[in-house]
């Protein structure tokens, strides 16, 4: 029974992943600070932002996104950092409302933001799959049936 079981989940998973490679990575997508959001949810959304894992090297002084020296701009990087690191997963760009969902590139001189479309997915999948551009659905299921 339980190889059954297994023999259908390699096989939802082979189905999702040709699915996804002929729909190409899709529309890379970035996580912003809002425009109108208050200075006091902007550093507390910030500041957990880097708490809980983005990448906050870069707007650290001498940083490649150092400058511009703002609120809006450091946190629009560390909000991004985190979505990304969450594979732009459902929820990952909420930060209490201070942050939104862009599709335009907000990189800057030699400040790049990585997008969604940017980060491979180092997973081994079946027969030759080895790197490929995932989505959360894509972690999920293979997670899900594959890791314990």
């Amino acid at each position: 029974m339980a190889r059954k079981v297994r023999w259908r989940s390699v096989v939802v998973v082979m189905i999702i992943t040709m699915v996804l490679m002929a729909e190409g990575a899709g529309t890379p997508t970035w996580c912003v600070a809002r425009s109108n959001a208050s200075e006091q949810q902007l550093q507390a959304a910030l500041d957990y932002a880097c708490w809980a894992g983005a990448d906050c090297i870069p707007i650290q002084p001498n940083g490649l996104c150092y400058l511009p020296n703002n609120l809006i701009a450091h946190a629009s990087y560390a909000f991004n950092s985190f979505y990304q690191r969450k594979a732009s997963a459902p929820g990952a760009c909420e930060f209490a409302g201070s942050a939104t969902i862009s599709m335009t590139d907000p990189s800057y001189g030699s400040c790049v933001y990585p997008s969604s479309s940017r980060y491979a997915c180092p997973l081994l999948l079946f027969w030759g799959f080895i790197y490929h551009l995932c989505s959360p659905f894509l972690i999920f299921i293979v997670h899900f049936f594959f890791c314990d």
